[in-house]
């Protein structure tokens, strides 16, 4: 079986290990352009790139696949990338964490096979992986899928269940979900080349949609209950990091307990601050532990090893 594979982070790099390793064609990756990152700004190629150059496979960074594009660059990018997909005669596109949308014209050519991190139809879009914690959901999942025109609203092939424990991080569910995510496409790649894949129509009922996480999102409003704070630090993490001020600096807070007892201080009030207490700090229902922190420069860091080098005691965040 020929496989061109589409996808972008580390996310999708697990699945296209797996699919390599599994002895499958990779006839062509597509990927997004590399991108600057780290503090230097130097552009850098993404994780599906790293393993496709590593083990001699094609690759092409389109800036879009939409041919009516119109933005001239953007439109031949998508002729070049259109024309190479014609040639190559593959049997299915896998399709992870991409960025692009695939249009009509891509769709057409073969199937287009989607590994979701998320039970469909519940939480479409772009992070379903951050907003289910976000929401307090209990499980999530992957979700395999025949690729539509739609956002994530094709027939499911396969899906299964993934518990999400209290001290899952959106880093830590990434992992187990990445991993799931490789392991089910093999299976599903397998079972469609002996044509045993069963398409089942999405329903109705409990669509939600998984907006793109911002930056703006990250800084945490301690006159929302302490429940719903925890729930933010562990879906911000590690991207893009949940924060609040105080003393005019902005801290990055990683890690946090959530403990039920209210105060009558003002919601952002440290309530203690030491070795024994950690920092405790008043919100508008119940209060927070904050167990992990970060100041601007410095390394993620412990609550006791944090508050040796940034006092805190009396302060207030914002």
């Amino acid at each position: 079986m020929k496989v061109v594979f589409a996808g972008t982070p580390e996310f999708a790099a697990v699945a296209l290990e797996s699919l390599h390793q599994a002895g499958f064609e990779i006839a062509l990756v597509l990927t997004q352009p590399d991108r600057p990152a780290g503090r230097g700004m130097q552009l850098q190629a993404s994780s599906v790139k790293q393993y496709a150059l590593k083990h001699a496979i094609e690759v092409l960074q389109p800036l879009s696949l939409r041919q009516d594009s119109l933005d001239p660059l953007r439109a031949a990018d998508a002729k070049v990338a259109h024309a190479r997909l014609l040639a190559l005669d593959y049997d299915v596109m896998v399709v992870a964490a991409y960025g692009l949308i695939l249009p009509r014209s891509t769709l057409a050519i073969a199937p287009a096979i989607n590994i979701h991190g998320s039970l469909l139809p519940r939480w479409r879009g772009a992070a379903p992986i951050h907003r289910a914690i976000e929401a307090g959901d209990e499980e999530t999942g992957i979700t395999i899928m025949q690729m539509d025109e739609g956002l994530d609203t094709g027939p499911m092939l396969a899906s299964l269940r993934v518990a999400i424990e209290p001290g899952d991080s959106t880093g830590t569910l990434h992992d187990k979900l990445a991993k799931l995510g490789g392991t089910m496409i093999v299976d599903a790649l397998r079972k469609m080349a002996r044509g045993e894949l069963e398409a089942v129509i999405q329903p109705e009922a409990g669509v939600t949609y998984a907006a793109k996480i911002s930056k703006q999102e990250a800084a945490l409003d301690f006159t929302l209950p302490a429940l719903e704070l925890g729930l933010k630090i562990r879906a911000f993490n590690p991207f893009p990091g949940a924060c609040a001020r105080t003393n005019d600096v902005t801290v990055k807070i990683w890690g946090a307990e959530v403990l039920e007892a209210d105060s009558s201080a003002a919601p952002g009030t440290v309530l203690a601050a030491d070795a024994e207490h950690g920092i405790v700090v008043a919100c508008g229902a119940g209060s927070l532990r904050l167990t992990e922190l970060q100041k601007p420069g410095g390394k993620r860091l412990p609550a006791a090893e944090f508050i040796k080098g940034f006092p805190i005691e009396g302060a207030r965040f914002e």
